[in-house]
């Protein structure tokens, strides 16, 4: 027969040809210590892991990689840049002349930018003062035609300067509707702060020494007075209108602590006039 003319070899090739397997050291390489293993894959490379800031403990954004543009796209952007910026600052000298004329020459003498707006502030703050004067000039007036005299100035509907105050924190009458807190308020306090800028509006009874004593205690907590208008009545109200910067270094970081910090003020000074007024009164 043919199969008895192969030789061992031949013969065990043949048979694998024929049943189409595999070596034995390619189906079971665990019996078969002379087998070539494959290397094995490298491990998967570690998540990026992103830095931390000493100084301020978050996490750095990983920056992106700036995408390489062509020499027109970047021409195009950076002539787009220059037209913007062109017309913002076109825009910003046309707003400038434009509030300029409308102030007086004695609060406009300079024509830098900076001048132009100081002297914008200072001329808002006039106008404020002469608003607020006539409205004390008309309460006055109505309570003389009416013979009738108000004790104390609140917030309420017929008490004087009641349209100056929108949100107060501290009301002495405890009814307007957006007052935070009224039970311990010795006058009605509205306090505004715009980054590190405190518009601050008091009305309360005048008392003797009052301002000095409101502008060295705004001083001893890093409250430096930048505007002040103070307008009266004949009923002893007094209005205080107030723009201070808030230094640095200052507590007060918010428009309610500074209103709180304003109250505590007035308050001290209301017990020392109070005392003031009863030894006083022992004495004689």
């Amino acid at each position: 027969m043919a199969l008895e003319a192969l030789s061992t070899a031949e013969l065990f090739s043949y048979i694998l040809n024929d049943a189409n397997l595999q070596p034995p050291e390619l189906l079971n390489d665990g019996y078969n210590n002379n087998a070539v293993h494959p290397p094995p894959p490298p491990p998967p490379p570690p998540p990026p892991q992103q830095q931390t800031d000493p100084v301020t403990g978050r996490k750095k954004r990983r920056r992106r990689p700036r995408v390489c543009k062509n020499k027109e796209e970047a021409e195009t952007q950076r002539m787009t840049h220059i037209a913007v910026e062109r017309n913002r600052r076109k825009q910003m000298n046309d707003h400038l002349s434009v509030l300029r004329s409308l102030m007086p020459e004695s609060h406009a003498q300079r024509g830098d930018q900076a001048s132009i707006v100081g002297g914008a502030i200072d001329f808002v703050k006039e106008l404020e003062h002469i608003l607020q004067s006539l409205e004390a000039k008309k309460f006055d007036a109505g309570q003389n035609s009416n013979g009738e005299s108000s004790a104390s100035g609140g917030a309420g509907g017929g008490e004087p300067f009641s349209q100056f105050f929108m949100y107060p924190q501290f009301s002495q009458q405890g009814n307007h509707k957006h007052t935070s807190q009224s039970k311990a308020a010795v006058a009605d306090i509205e306090v505004t702060l715009i980054e590190t800028h405190a518009n601050i509006r008091v009305l309360s009874r005048r008392r003797i020494r009052q301002l000095s004593k409101l502008v060295l205690a705004f001083n001893a907590v890093s409250l430096s007075v930048l505007h002040l208008n103070l307008t009266t009545t004949m009923d002893c109200v007094a209005l205080y209108s107030i723009s201070a910067k808030v230094e640095e270094g200052c507590q007060l970081n918010s428009a309610d602590s500074i209103a709180a910090a304003v109250n505590h003020m007035l308050k001290i000074i209301e017990e020392e006039d109070t005392n003031v007024i009863g030894g006083i009164l022992v004495i004689h």
